[in-house]
């Protein structure tokens, strides 16, 4: 794929292929440790290749000075009570050693940029509530809160189970 112009010279997005499965695994890794979370980043490369490849979530890289300094993974979402489509962004990770020059800010408005030329009408992620410098980067782009939420997730076990009790089998 060919790597996106931005608005600093030195700095390039491209977006993933299926190939770049194991690059998306080790970006996420470094999200996870960052995260303090390392542990829950169980994701592997044939994983991410089947997601890829299915178009049931992307991925794109940015380089600055010909090496990947950023990155960030999503999917296309709706909601029922806004009645709006958008992009919910799962990862985003810029390398330690390349903060604070505006990489992450050229990142998050290319990924507007992608949710407009789609017909989204919102974006949407998580931030971990200690995370104060990460909070601060989104409001400083004009980001809120929706902090009336706590997200739920089921694991594959969870979902075998429940779905073993929907069709009434212990």
């Amino acid at each position: 794929m060919q790597k996106i112009a931005t608005s600093n010279p030195n700095f390039m997005i491209q977006h993933a292929s299926p190939d770049d499965a194991g690059l998306v695994v080790e970006y996420m890794k470094k999200l996870g440790a960052y995260q303090k979370m390392s542990d829950k980043i169980t994701a592997t490369e044939a994983q991410i290749k089947r997601l890829l490849n299915e178009k049931l979530g992307e991925a794109l890289f940015g380089y600055y000075k010909g090496e990947i300094a950023g990155f960030a993974y999503f999917c296309q979402k709706s909601s029922a009570f806004t009645g709006r489509s958008g992009i919910y962004i799962d990862g985003f990770f810029v390398d330690t050693k390349v903060r604070h020059q505006g990489l992450g800010k050229i990142i998050m408005g290319y990924l507007c940029s992608l949710a407009l030329e789609r017909n989204c009408e919102m974006m949407e992620w998580g931030v971990l509530d200690w995370n104060k410098p990460t909070i601060e980067f989104y409001r400083s782009l004009g980001a809120y809160s929706v902090d009336e939420m706590t997200i739920f997730r089921f694991t594959p076990d969870d979902l075998k189970s429940n779905a073993l009790a929907f069709e009434g089998k212990p």
